[in-house]
């Protein structure tokens, strides 16, 4: 699968990664994106584990689910530093992303399963390096749930790679490049989540 941009995975990436701003996150802001983050989520693993359409088999009980360990961070936040998670808004970058990936849920699968594969999988790579200098600047070097994993990570990303690389292989030409046509779609609805780290402090 081409899904990723070339620093995310250098030898099937061929999508140009956006251009890097300077980062200055603040709590408020990282607070609002671990939310708005859970609303796509919720949407993505609700839907897998809900539907019996066979392209969701290979993404059932994967061990990259992050809803729980997101509900896990949120009560953190609260109980260390008093901030309760925003709710977000109908017309914010989680619900809109979420209502995105709900209706392709239930239009075009291939296009659904893009979507999930680049949430997933982009947090896993350069979405960790992003925790990890969060936690170093503004968080006292806490590591959040929302960037561990039960079992051995590799050992799930692989499973679920070599699953979607096998549905890809029975899609039609059209159905392909569904999928990879919303490529750029994924990118840019995550690209608004990612932008809430760096809100200004309330």
């Amino acid at each position: 699968m081409k899904l990723h941009t070339r620093d995310q995975a250098p030898k099937e990436g061929q999508v140009e990664a956006p251009k890097p701003q300077q980062f200055l996150p603040t709590r408020e802001g990282y607070l609002a994106f671990l939310a708005e983050s859970k609303a796509v989520y919720d949407v993505l693993e609700t839907t897998v584990s809900l539907s019996s359409h066979p392209e969701y088999l290979p993404l059932k009980n994967t061990g990259l689910e992050r809803s729980a360990a997101l509900d896990r961070d949120l009560a953190w936040f609260e109980s260390e530093y008093g901030m309760k998670a925003p709710a977000p808004a109908e017309d914010g970058p989680g619900r809109t992303y979420a209502r995105r990936v709900a209706e392709l849920a239930e239009t075009d699968p291939q296009a659904f399963v893009c979507h999930y594969y680049n949430f997933y999988f982009a947090h896993t790579a350069g979405g960790r390096m992003i925790g990890k200098k969060v936690s170093e600047m503004i968080l006292d070097n806490k590591v959040l749930n929302f960037y561990q994993w039960d079992g051995d990570l590799q050992v799930s990303l692989d499973t679920v790679r070599q699953g979607i690389n096998g549905l890809a292989e029975t899609w039609t030409r059209e159905q392909k490049d569904s999928c990879l046509q919303e490529t750029s779609n994924s990118f840019k609805m995550s690209g608004l989540i990612m932008r809430c780290i760096m809100s200004p402090s309330a």
